[in-house]
């Protein structure tokens, strides 16, 4: 065996990596194997491997040996117009790394009015080279119709971007005449529509006769964007998508369980529609919005209540959710308190998380019972890659697939707390949570890139993928079990 630090200084990077001993878990199934990693890829799962080479060897007695996590919903170096949130590529996927997650596909933001849709494409290839740590892809953006955005629609695809993101409120929000209009020509060019779903014309005039009134405090951010705008534009769409000729629809961020029953009916159905929600919707609610640090807590759509809350986990337990990703998309609270001045219209959106995913979802999914080992994979990993063009190089452990890996002991408690994470911000809504088990080592490509507690990575070994066009071969059409 070569010493870790030796090898490290002789190249940067492990040729061949054993893990040993371990519980290997892939969305299909689990046993105790180890696993053979030969230049960045699985090569071997054996219940016994006797290395004929030296290689680094990975003890991973008692842990579970995973896929490394895809995160499908990231939003790093957005610039909303007044803000900027305050992760870049760099120090969001060092984040991402040090949680267990390999891959990110980032939701890039809007561009300057009129854009072409490569505008954004070309920006955002500029913020990640030479800093992604981990690999990454991107979802393009729609922000207004017309025959030169459609027509471009599979140049992009052929680019590697076989997903899109249309807002139904923001700055850039589509009518359903636009939408209609991108979703067929997505359809057509091999590409699935992510959407999200909340009713602006709703949500602008509760916003208004809250400020009219002088409230302006955090929880009616929340009153303002209550669950029924989600559940309608979550109907609506359902509805267009089947208009424009059956089209694959995915709809991000679920937070409530009116919407989960609309798309339950679709997936019953048989239409072509995905689900994701995020920790946060599973493990905070409303509450929040009555806490000191409450401007921490603005996102869109909402927290919820508690029954909401429970109602998802039951999409989880189910099947009818498919993804579990984070939605990142981290405002310091000096920049909140700064831009608010007190007035919750003003306060930049969004939670940070990309950390957090894996140590949330596997205590208080896995160690409760409430889903298994298996299933814990296929939410956080294999599901993500098969929708998005990932597989079959991503989201398993199988000879041929990327040596991407996450390693988690279950015998460990982790708690919390801002000071052990690694992003930009300057909190964590996770502050204090007490998790059964702890992320012991991620592995990048066979490369270890987060071992027992320190970030091992470099800037700039993240690759780009290139994503396949959409395809149901791996898929389900409804995904609900029982």
């Amino acid at each position: 065996v070569i010493p870790p630090a030796a090898r490290r200084r002789e190249s940067g990077v492990f040729m061949r990596v054993l893990i040993k001993n371990g519980i290997v878990v892939n969305a299909d199934g689990q046993a105790k194997q180890d696993l053979l990693i030969e230049n960045g890829l699985v090569s071997q799962l054996a219940e016994r491997i006797t290395p004929t080479e030296p290689c680094q060897t990975i003890d991973a007695a008692d842990c579970y040996v995973m896929p490394g996590g895809i995160d499908v919903h990231t939003h790093f170096n957005i610039d909303t117009g007044h803000a900027r949130s305050c992760d870049d590529f760099f120090t969001g996927t060092r984040a991402a790394a040090c949680g267990g997650t390999t891959t990110i596909v980032d939701h890039m933001g809007f561009g300057p009015a009129g854009c072409r849709l490569r505008h954004q494409l070309e920006a955002y290839h500029g913020y990640a080279a030479y800093k992604a740590v981990i690999d990454y892809s991107f979802h393009g953006v729609i922000q207004h119709i017309n025959h030169a955005i459609l027509d471009e629609i599979p140049m992009m695809v052929e680019a590697g971007i076989s997903s899109f993101k249309l807002y139904l409120t923001y700055q850039y929000k589509l009518n359903d005449d636009e939408v209609l209009q991108a979703m067929r020509h997505l359809h057509r060019a091999g590409a699935l529509t992510t959407v999200h779903p909340e009713n602006d014309a709703a949500i602008a005039r509760k916003r208004a006769e809250f400020l009219a009134a002088g409230k302006t405090a955090p929880r009616y951010h929340a009153l303002s964007r209550p669950l029924e705008c989600e559940a309608e534009s979550i109907a609506r769409m359902i509805n267009l998508a089947q208009l424009a000729d059956n089209a694959p629809l995915y709809i991000v961020h679920l937070s409530n369980g009116l919407g989960l029953d609309y798309l339950r009916l679709a997936q019953r159905r048989h239409q072509p529609v995905w689900i994701e929600t995020c920790p946060q919707y599973l493990l905070l609610d409303d509450r929040c919005y009555e806490r000191e640090d409450a401007l921490g807590y603005l996102l869109s759509p909402p927290l919820r209540n508690a029954s909401n809350n429970d109602a998802l986990w039951c999409g989880i337990a189910d099947g009818s959710i498919d993804v579990v990703a984070t939605d990142h998309c981290a405002f310091s609270m000096a920049q909140r308190q700064q831009l608010s001045g007190g007035d919750f219209s003003r306060c930049p959106n969004g939670l940070p998380g990309v950390e957090n995913r894996l140590l949330l979802m596997f205590p208080h999914g896995v160690m409760t019972g409430r889903i298994s080992a298996q299933r814990f994979v296929a939410l956080t990993s294999a599901t993500p890659a098969k929708l998005f063009g990932l597989w079959p190089k991503k989201g398993r452990l199988a000879p041929g697939a990327d040596g991407d890996v996450v390693i988690i002991d279950p015998q460990r408690t982790t708690t919390i707390r801002h000071e052990m994470l690694h992003d930009n911000a300057d909190y964590s809504p996770w502050e204090g949570f007490i998790c059964q088990g702890a992320i012991r080592q991620t592995l990048s490509h066979g490369r270890v890139i987060f071992d027992n507690g320190t970030f091992t990575g470099s800037a700039g070994q993240g690759r780009f993928l290139r994503r396949d066009p959409f395809s149901t071969a791996h898929l389900p059409v409804s995904g609900i079990t029982s």
